[in-house]
């Protein structure tokens, strides 16, 4: 069998078509020209342009910026850009002009973030809060050397992020370094966030990890008057103050045994009392020892505000774990981890855009399809529906792609074509 490399008008992203035709649909070009941040008139490719590029090399599958070197020649992409793309190096440069020539950009990437998300937010809001660790392997802008978990002693970025926990999306993120704290302006990037939400928007609830604790944080959801769930860290003096409660209510009696209680407790730094939830469980054993051998219990407390039974406030703060396969998704699938540049700045701005892709993706599988391939990963959705060849060719002034015929989602992917073009 001989070898030719003869073949032109390629692509290997040909099921991508129907994600480059959503995003026209939905008008992303003419929005991101909107953005304030101009170049030079002659330039040959403006900033909208970049921008456009980089959402699409994302959404294709590249991790990094030298890893958008193959879709330089790739035909679909280059005939959506207008026929010719970028090459990888200018990319770059360009994020470190975004931040240094448009300071308001990184607002303005968030609101068009929650431009796209809006239509499918729901009624009422719950907040879900969380940070996360990115490792640097430099001496990056900003990187310093905190808590890491994966890697001890290396520095990192501790970036905050917020997402809603009906819908998943993220509808805020700001990248901080990795010697922050994960309170450490919470309380201002909870203002941010609510400040970003559309107008007349009803934020019900918050959820957050014991990192956010504080006498502020609490007194800051209190005044808004929005429901708030937290866990505390167990200390000694939460359990003296339990150890005298004889009255636990039993709401599991099966292999696992769950009780709760009631506490209205004061921590040393709260001014005021507030309400703490306690949760024990235990492994069943036959001779009821779990009477007798306290050791025997694992303990978690709740702070909140709401009103309900101590096993509905903790079935409803452990909703908020699902956050951490929001996060997850966003690094593994659009690469918020992969840190771009030296400059810190520029750092955040690629971050913004990272997440603002990965909303576009959530919204295409919401209005494009079916409810059994909305769960699919971005990674999966690739492997299934983006990652096939096909051919780009021209009759009568029409470009036509044609795609392999032993593309065996074929009809799945022709029913995702027909709701794009439906959209309004």
């Amino acid at each position: 069998m001989k070898t030719e490399f003869t073949l032109k008008n390629a692509t290997s992203h040909a099921g991508g078509k129907v994600v480059l035709d959503f995003l026209e649909k939905i008008k992303r070009e003419g929005a991101f020209q909107q953005l304030d941040c101009t170049k030079e008139g002659n330039s040959i490719f403006p900033f909208w342009k970049i921008l456009l590029y980089l959402v699409v090399g994302w959404l294709f599958g590249c991790q990094r910026l030298f890893h958008f070197r193959p879709l330089q020649n790739d035909s679909l992409i280059k005939r959506f850009l207008g026929g010719r793309c970028p090459h990888h190096s200018l990319l770059y440069k360009e994020l470190g002009r975004f931040a240094a020539k448009s300071p308001s950009l990184k607002w303005q990437l968030r609101q068009l973030t929650h431009y796209v998300i809006a239509p499918h937010l729901p009624e009422s809001l719950i907040l879900d809060f969380d940070s996360t660790v990115e490792t640097v392997y430099g001496n990056q802008e900003g990187a310093e050397i905190g808590v890491n978990s994966n890697k001890p002693g290396r520095k990192s970025y501790h970036p905050l992020l917020v997402f809603e926990g009906q819908s998943r999306f993220c509808l805020n993120g700001v990248l901080r370094p990795g010697n922050t704290h994960s309170s450490t302006h919470a309380i201002e990037f909870a203002k941010t966030t609510l400040e970003l939400l559309p107008s007349g928007s009803n934020v019900k609830f918050a959820r957050f990890d014991k990192g956010f604790g504080g006498e502020e944080f609490y007194r800051f959801w209190e005044q808004k008057r929005i429901g708030y769930v937290g866990k505390l860290k167990w200390t000694k003096r939460l359990q003296d103050a339990i150890s005298s409660c004889n009255h636990w209510k039993r709401y599991v009696d099966e292999d696992i045994v769950i009780e709760g209680i009631t506490l209205i407790y004061q921590a040393t730094t709260w001014k005021k009392p507030r309400r703490v939830v306690i949760i024990r469980k235990a492994e069943r054993f036959d001779l009821d020892q779990l009477q007798l051998y306290d050791f025997l219990w694992e303990y978690e407390a709740i702070v909140t505000n709401l009103d309900g039974s101590p096993i509905d406030i903790w079935r409803f703060y452990n909703q908020w774990a699902s956050v951490e396969n929001s996060i997850k998704e966003a690094k593994n699938g659009f690469s918020i981890h992969a840190i771009a540049s030296s400059d810190f700045e520029a750092n955040e701005v690629d971050m913004l855009i990272k997440l603002f892709t990965y909303h576009l993706f959530q919204r295409f599988k919401k209005d494009c399809c079916d409810p059994i391939h909305q769960g699919f990963t971005i990674q999966r959705f690739r492997q299934d529906f983006l990652q096939v060849a096909g051919i780009l060719v021209s009759h009568s002034r029409t470009a036509i792609l044609k795609i392999a015929d032993c593309f065996s989602n074929r009809w799945i992917l022709e029913q995702m074509i027909v709701r794009v073009a439906q959209l309004e």
